[in-house]
């Protein structure tokens, strides 16, 4: 499948536009050549080197695959004419933004130029334009793997796809935590398949480093403001908000709950209410929440992911017709990865 017949993304079409667009609204010093805030690294095509440019005439709009952050972010499959090349460009509305956002801005762009892992999303180039801010990354052809859930595998992937998927998760997430950062936000969304089927590790706005004054803390207290929607992925330590705070052992188990959720098409908690699932996390559940017959698959047919957020790529996606859905046979799943999620999902930290 080609880049630009992936059904994986909106066929909406947008008119091409420059700086005008995007910048209407700022004051007449501002121009689309002289942007407040410019920050970009080379990368490589074949034996090419790229420079990226803030030149936004040099980026073609051509659809506009998703939105993010309540639509103040808007993401667009756009063109990079003096190369050709084909790059995910996300353009936020910093006027909308809260102060939490600009500061989640902030960190993720912060961190993408410090890493440095072929498992781990990297941005080409930010900068703004008037009061927008542009991101370009890498187009991902295949969008996330929460959104192929939704697309092809309504009813979850095979146990050999979710090893794939998650191999490449868990190496850039094991650099993160080599590095003294945990991540916080570990979900089928954020993690991305490029059209070559390599995959990276995104959602990097609520990273939280471990190392303060030159000492790596044992554990911290911080409590961002989280989307309720992210809360089904998130550990119970974390949740606990206790003197005992949390490590990286917290992202351990989001992956857990992110194999489940690859495994059965669904989230584990998420039709619960909030408050009942914070309490049945607090206290263990009572049910297998990794288990493939847990959701029964007439109950998953029937209901997409509520929680939606694809935040690495977009947001709100068009989903395909049933006939245009994998047809795959029914799944098993080995003792093996039963007995993986079972130690990822222990309550105890320590003995994940």
């Amino acid at each position: 499948m080609s880049c630009l017949d992936c059904s994986c993304i909106l066929r909406t079409r947008v008119e091409s536009f420059g700086a005008e667009k995007h910048s209407e609204d700022s004051s007449s010093e501002d121009s689309a050549d002289e942007s407040a805030v410019f920050w970009s690294q080379s990368s490589r095509r074949e034996d090419e080197q790229i420079s990226w440019s803030s030149d936004v005439s040099h980026y073609d709009l051509q659809v506009e695959i998703g939105k993010g952050c309540n639509n103040v972010t808007s993401i667009y499959l756009a063109r990079h004419l003096p190369t050709g090349t084909l790059v995910a460009v996300r353009i936020t509305d910093l006027e909308r933004c809260s102060e939490d956002h600009l500061k989640a801005l902030q960190n993720e762009v912060t961190l993408s130029h410090a890493f440095r892992h072929p498992n781990i999303m990297t941005l080409w180039a930010v900068f703004t334009t008037g009061s927008w801010l542009w991101v370009i990354s890498p187009f991902m052809a295949y969008s996330s793997a929460g959104h192929l859930l939704r697309t092809y595998f309504p009813d979850g992937m095979s146990e050999a796809l979710i090893g794939n998927i998650l191999f490449g998760a868990v190496s850039g997430l094991s650099y993160m935590h080599h590095h003294g950062y945990i991540h916080r936000s570990i979900k089928a969304s954020h993690i991305l398949i490029s059209g070559d089927g390599l995959v990276y590790l995104s959602g990097l706005n609520h990273l939280y480093s471990l190392i303060s004054s030159g000492q790596r803390l044992k554990a911290v207290y911080d409590f961002p403001q989280f989307s309720t929607s992210v809360l089904p992925w998130l550990s119970p330590e974390l949740l606990r908000q206790d003197i005992y705070g949390y490590n990286v052992k917290s992202d351990i188990y989001s992956v857990g709950i992110t194999a489940c959720e690859l495994a059965n098409g669904r989230v584990p908690f998420q039709d619960m209410p909030r408050t009942q699932m914070l309490l049945q996390k607090l206290k263990g559940p009572p049910y297998c929440p990794w288990s493939v017959n847990t959701f029964p698959r007439s109950e998953s047919r029937m209901k997409n992911s509520r929680s939606g957020i694809d935040s690495g790529i977009g947001e709100s996606m068009t989903h395909t017709t049933a006939s245009e859905r994998l047809q795959t046979p029914p799944k098993t799943f080995s003792p093996a990865f039963h007995n993986l999620i079972e130690l990822c999902l222990q309550q105890d930290p320590e003995k994940r």
